[in-house]
């Protein structure tokens, strides 16, 4: 499976989950460690897209390709076993307790979600931490340019 990882430059290498560490997401409270990850380039770059203004969007995004070999274990939730509020913005803390029990767990490497930015479409959460990690490889790391379209 190809999973795709829209990020600055500077941040492409280690995947690490470090960044999504420092400052909590949706998926994750401060000090977890989980990569995130979208189900198409589409959705990689949307969901980057909903924090910029044209005036504001940094100029090296670069996407990242990401291989994850068919045996590796994925954990599947859908919108049915999150909460009513799952979609807010900002989110709502209950949203990082999937990911937390997720990576505390251990049992599976990636997490696979609904995205809300894209409704039909997923993030896969990677699991940095998890024995199998160790699998999942970057295949092709390619400038990304924006279509300034999108922005108006």
């Amino acid at each position: 499976m190809e999973l795709f990882r829209l990020c600055r430059e500077k941040y492409i290498k280690p995947l690490s989950g470090k960044g999504s560490a420092m400052k909590g997401a949706r998926w994750n409270s401060v000090g977890v460690e989980l990569i995130y990850t979208a189900s198409n380039r589409s959705l990689a770059m949307a969901e980057v897209a909903v924090h910029f203004t044209l005036a504001t969007l940094p100029d090296d995004y670069m996407m990242v390709t990401i291989f994850v070999p068919a045996d590796i274990k994925i954990k599947t939730l859908s919108e049915a076993a999150l909460p009513p509020n799952w979609k807010e913005f900002p989110h709502p803390p209950t949203t990082q307790k999937f990911g937390d029990d997720f990576v505390v767990e251990n049992k599976y490497c990636v997490l696979r979600l609904p995205s809300v930015v894209t409704k039909g479409d997923f993030n896969l959460l990677i699991n940095p931490n998890h024995k199998d990690f160790s699998k999942i490889k970057i295949t092709e790391i390619a400038k990304f340019p924006f279509d300034k379209r999108i922005f108006k």
